[in-house]
């Protein structure tokens, strides 16, 4: 019998007004859409209807910048997933949520509600949190160390993965003649006592109809990955060139490998930021017009927040500076500090011209060319081992969405690599991933079960 074909998996991450720092700028764009409902809704349903995957939301519990130069807000993801589940009904619904200042009982009963009140469609990507102005928010001096963060992570989705199980499949009667809504036997106290949290259970919200929501990640770090190896089914990430996206594919599969998991269930999507021109011309004339909306100083801002230092520690016209190429590890965030080094490195590049590479898509593949181009890249990345899909970031939205939906995708449906419509109702389905077994289901009600590892 012949294998059925493997299929790639798309991903719109939506970005209000563009994943450029300056798309609200642009003569077209919506310089309010961070706060319009009908922005997103217009964007979900641009996405479902050209049959993406998923979509997804980046999050952080604090101001982007200082608001000068981009929209610095952001609606809170699950909120803002919960209106976008009733205006849609097909695609996976993806949002960030820290595991470093959220609590576990909290957050799993939200995110069981998204899944509930979607049909089936939510998904959690799992972040550490790495800013010191974040911590400011939570009443920290500063953010727990690195690894720190990752350990709580760990204890954290333990956590929330013994709660979505603290309903069996069969808790619910409801029979009405008898008056026995449900079995008390298949409702379980978790009775969990570790590091960072101590949480009795159970869930006061049903198991979700996926078992839990898909769970994805997006650290690049050591640490990120062997987090991953251990608990992702989806990876996000962020790659300048093919070589280093094939490197951290092998490394990621083989990781999971050796944590006792299959490699095909967990799915690597690295971002593509893709300027579409009906001729290279066109889009190096998008590409230019964007970079010369970019305002200097925010890039500057922003890379001098990556490295945890002051803009004046950098030259525009010279490389980066020795005291930044020395420094040892950050406890912030370690992966795209390294991968913007090794880009700068590599290509000899000033720091201006940093900020500007950095401009599209803070360190993911900016890709400029034709759709036949566009989709031939993404082509090669899939069928050369660097990816399983790829995190569509239009630069602009909606125009760079409507660009890569009318134009990329019906060359990627002729190739074979992507579907035509639909085929399943949740987002595991989509993504070709089963439902969680239950820890604690029995086929007979038995006493209760300790979470493995409380």
């Amino acid at each position: 019998m012949t294998a059925p074909q493997r299929r790639l998996r798309l991903n719109a991450f939506l970005m209000e007004a563009g994943h450029h720092e300056a798309a609200w700028r642009l003569p077209d764009s919506n310089p309010r859409a961070d706060f319009d409902l009908q922005h997103w809704i217009e964007l979900a349903q641009l996405a479902e209807s050209a049959a993406f995957d998923s979509l997804f939301l980046a999050d952080g519990p604090a101001l982007i910048g200082t608001g000068e130069f981009r929209p610095p807000g952001q609606l809170d993801p699950l909120t803002l997933l919960t209106a976008l589940s009733q205006a849609t009904s097909r695609i996976g619904l993806i949002a960030t949520v820290s595991s470093t200042y959220n609590e576990p009982y909290d957050l799993a009963r939200r995110l069981a509600s998204v899944d509930h009140v979607s049909g089936g469609r939510a998904g959690w990507n799992i972040v550490t949190s790495a800013g010191a102005d974040e911590a400011a928010n939570f009443g920290l001096d500063d953010r727990p160390g690195h690894a720190e963060r990752y350990a709580r992570a760990d204890e954290f989705l333990k956590v929330a993965k013994a709660l979505w199980d603290s309903w069996e499949p069969e808790a619910v009667v409801a029979d009405k003649s008898t008056g026995r809504y449900a079995d008390p036997a298949r409702l379980h106290r978790l009775g969990h006592r570790g590091r960072f949290f101590k949480v009795a259970g159970p869930l006061n919200v049903e198991r979700p109809p996926q078992g839990y929501p898909l769970l994805v990640q997006a650290g690049s770090s050591e640490d990120g990955k062997d987090f991953a190896a251990r608990h992702a089914e989806a990876v996000f990430t962020a790659h300048t060139t093919y070589e280093r996206a094939a490197a951290f594919y092998t490394d990621i599969k083989a990781r999971t490998r050796a944590a006792g998991r299959d490699p095909d269930g967990v799915v690597v999507l690295p971002g593509i930021v893709p300027y579409i021109g009906s001729t290279e011309a066109e889009a190096r004339s998008l590409a230019r017009q964007f970079d010369e909306l970019r305002v200097p100083e925010y890039g500057l801002r922003q890379l001098a927040a990556v490295f945890e230092t002051e803009p004046s520690a950098f030259d525009l016209d010279e490389p980066l500076p020795d005291a930044v190429l020395a420094r040892p590890k950050l406890e912030g965030s370690q992966s795209r500090s390294d991968l913007i080094t090794e880009l700068a490195v590599r290509e000899k590049l000033t720091v201006r011209q940093i900020i500007s590479r950095l401009g599209g898509g803070r360190g993911h593949f900016e890709f400029i060319g034709t759709p036949e181009q566009v989709a031939d890249t993404i082509t090669a990345w899939f069928e050369g081992g660097a990816a399983d899909g790829f995190n569509i970031m239009a630069p602009a939205l909606p125009s760079g969405l409507e660009a890569f939906t009318e134009h990329v995708l019906p060359i990627l449906r002729g190739k074979g690599l992507f579907r035509e419509e639909y085929e399943g109702t949740t987002l595991r389905e989509h993504y070709g991933l089963p439902v969680p077994s239950n820890q604690f289901h029995q086929t007979q009600a038995t006493a209760q079960v300790p979470v493995p590892g409380a």
